[in-house]
């Protein structure tokens, strides 16, 4: 079920601590050595954040159900506000990542805003940029495993995920969700569902989808499969 209130998070460091680091950074010259360090520390750096952020997410999951960590862009965040504006109550982000649309999903007034995320290193980067933004009493972030979360009475439901996983994730949310659910899908669409709206073009278009469209169409499908299995034995 989706969490009627809101979780509050604190990360334990001063307030003033990371703005304190930022402002140092800015006001330090780098020098010729220190764009050294920098060139030679990024396949450090890349390696380390697959090690220590993206790994440990995928230990325990089957291959084809694995999504690599690749944050929204800006103009794929806009694309999924625009398609769920107008729209009420809570929003639930399956893998939510850094949590960059739940964020964004409490900016535009959705309450509870709240995302699921399987990664431990994930959940804690998205609890930290809440605290940065200030807004981290007012989202949640937990660490659930999309296919054990109840559905049942969501509504407004955002994905980011593979095609591998959204060919199955679609059966789990025709099943749960109600019939005014709205599902948005982001960088790309469901394979088998016929989306209502579409915004944006190429790698940031978003896909919106009704579900009482879909169920619709599930039966129309379903009766075309009778009358045709109909007509052979007929036959």
């Amino acid at each position: 079920m989706c969490p009627p209130a809101l979780l509050q998070f604190h990360i334990g460091m001063d307030d003033d601590a990371p703005e304190e680091l930022l402002a140092e950074l800015k006001t330090r010259a780098l020098g010729g050595w220190g764009v050294a360090q920098i060139a030679a520390g990024t396949g450090l750096a890349v390696y380390a954040m697959w090690v220590g952020i993206v790994q440990p997410g995928f230990r325990k999951v089957p291959l084809r159900l694995q999504v690599p960590y690749i944050p929204a862009s800006k103009a794929q965040v806009d694309n999924v506000m625009t398609l769920v504006r107008g729209r009420k109550g809570g929003l639930v982000d399956l893998g939510s990542g850094d949590g960059r649309i739940v964020l964004e999903a409490h900016r535009q007034g959705f309450t509870p805003a709240v995302g699921y995320e399987l990664n431990p290193w994930l959940v804690r980067l998205a609890r930290f940029h809440a605290w940065r933004a200030g807004h981290h009493e007012n989202v949640s972030y937990r660490r659930e495993d999309l296919w054990k979360v109840d559905l049942t009475e969501c509504k407004n439901i955002t994905v980011f995920l593979a095609p591998s996983v959204l060919s199955l994730l679609q059966e789990k949310l025709q099943t749960e969700l109600p019939d005014d659910a709205l599902v948005v899908a982001g960088r790309f669409p469901f394979p088998d569902w016929k989306p209502c709206r579409i915004e944006g073009l190429g790698v940031d278009r978003a896909w919106a989808y009704s579900m009482k469209a879909q169920r619709l169409l599930a039966l129309r499908k379903n009766d075309n499969l009778v009358v045709t299995d109909s007509d052979t034995v007929t036959n």
